[in-house]
């Protein structure tokens, strides 16, 4: 094995020399001063990650509230409120997070309260340091996971939240959870415009988050993916999949008696065309329930479609292609309408319920829906 390395070295050594290299002579860089450089970017994008996050979590805790009864028993109890410490975020973040975040390592930090949400009723702040949540000591490692286990416990009776402000004032806060949507809304740095749907979650990418100028815009994003759950589009793709494999089986075990064998040709190409099946429509349907979530949310959607406009520049193809969605051109046209739609029904006092057929839908899917 040494004898292997010596040589692999060697050889490294001889392609370097005889490989092509730059010919400016460019300043030198000292390391200390590109160490320097990379914690200022790696405090400035957490300070943005998080500040972002607390864009999404704002709209999706009222997105969830507003429409709790869409999504029957997949509900929990809500306080909108986040916190932290170093040591309970992922590993890449701890070495400079308690700098960018001013988070305490002893205690949990507040670092997001959700504008008109329990925690915010209740008067508590960022910066506030937890100590307990009805005297059970709040962890300082998965404080998140910790907090969601004991609310799902406690329902939907008071909690009493100790926490320590400016170092000095111990405070008891009572807190009456809601009820909402209990599906997780999660938001990742990501460079393609996308968010998708599962099972289990939601994901909500940065860039997409970047195109939706104003909260009611990414209001109807994300009411848009809870929608895909609620009306069981993922249980319907995957239902259609199956519908298409079994007729191509079909095809597949009429060539081999007749002597050919497709090698599964058939049933493979039918399950991607049985995917594919209402996909268009499935888009445009969560559009549409997506816009009455927003709504129901108190969100006005005063030019919302123009979304789809911004969405077209970023993705040319999405302008003419319709495989799996529509057009943005559709989707633009589309929200102009539903807009109008619920508009009217505001001015008429009527219920804000969308035009639909009563469906069951079981919340046990296993594939996903993209934006």
């Amino acid at each position: 094995m040494r004898i292997f390395r010596s040589a692999l070295s060697v050889a490294f050594v001889l392609l370097a020399a005889a490989c092509a290299g730059p010919v400016s002579s460019l300043p030198p860089l000292s390391k200390d001063d590109i160490a320097a450089e990379l914690r200022r970017q790696q405090v400035a994008q957490i300070r943005k990650y998080y500040s972002e996050l607390h864009r999404v979590d704002t709209v999706a805790f009222r997105i969830r509230a507003a429409n709790r009864a869409d999504c029957k028993d997949w509900v929990s109890a809500q306080i909108g409120l986040y916190a932290a410490t170093p040591n309970s975020l992922p590993r890449k973040y701890q070495s400079f997070s308690a700098e960018a975040l001013d988070l305490r390592w002893s205690r949990a930090t507040v670092i997001s309260v959700v504008e008109g949400s329990p925690a915010d009723e209740a008067g508590i702040k960022n910066g506030d340091e937890l100590i307990s949540f009805n005297d059970d000591p709040v962890p300082t490692s998965g404080t998140m996971g910790w907090m969601g286990g004991f609310l799902k416990f406690n329902e939907e009776r008071p909690v009493r939240i100790s926490f320590l402000r400016d170092d000095k004032d111990i405070i008891d806060a009572k807190v009456t959870p809601v009820i909402a949507c209990a599906i997780p809304i999660n938001y990742v740095v990501d460079g393609t415009v996308n968010a998708s749907t599962s099972d289990k979650k939601i994901i909500i990418s940065s860039s997409i988050v970047d195109l939706a100028h104003t909260d009611s815009q990414l209001a109807v994003l994300i009411g848009h993916e809870l929608a895909h759950s609620n009306l069981g589009h993922l249980g319907k793709r995957r239902w259609n999949t199956v519908v298409g494999w079994v007729g191509g089986l079909a095809a597949d075990v009429g060539f081999l008696a007749g002597g050919v064998g497709t090698r599964g040709a058939f049933s493979k190409e039918f399950a991607k065309a049985g995917a594919l099946a209402y996909s268009v429509g499935f888009e445009r349907e969560a559009d549409y329930v997506g816009a009455y979530y927003a709504a129901r949310a108190g969100y006005d959607l005063t030019g919302v479609e123009e979304f789809w406009r911004a969405l077209g520049q970023a993705n040319p193809d999405s302008i003419r292609l319709a495989r799996t969605h529509p057009t943005t051109p559709e989707r633009f046209l589309q929200m102009q309408k539903v807009a109008a739609e619920i508009a009217e029904k505001k001015r008429k006092h009527l219920p804000l319920m969308p035009e639909l057929k009563l469906v069951e839908v079981r919340h046990d899917q296993t594939t996903s829906e993209n934006y």
